[in-house]
């Protein structure tokens, strides 16, 4: 499922009176709350999940293609948890 998919899932789930753009918007609220909010701490949805962020420390790596050593940068990554109801669901 890719973001149109969703939201022509959620324009479905709401009813048949809302529009595309609704539906729309509604998605698009939800991401953007999340992505702001999960750089403040964790953002757990009960039931679904928790979505957090993970630092990663600097560390060697190997090219596949030469088998060289190579150094990877510290990053920041965002790690989801899923929840008990989403993997019951799965």
């Amino acid at each position: 499922m890719n973001k149109g998919e969703l939201i022509e899932a959620v324009q479905k789930n709401l009813g048949g009176d809302t529009t595309k753009a609704a539906a729309d918007a509604a998605v698009n609220a939800v991401i953007d709350t999340i992505t702001k909010n999960v750089k403040k701490g964790p953002v757990q949805i009960i039931g679904f999940g928790t979505f957090s962020v993970v630092k990663r420390g600097a560390r060697t790596g190997i090219n596949p293609q030469t088998r060289e050593k190579i150094k990877i940068k510290a990053s920041t990554s965002v790690k989801f948890k899923p929840g008990a109801k989403l993997k019951a669901a799965v």
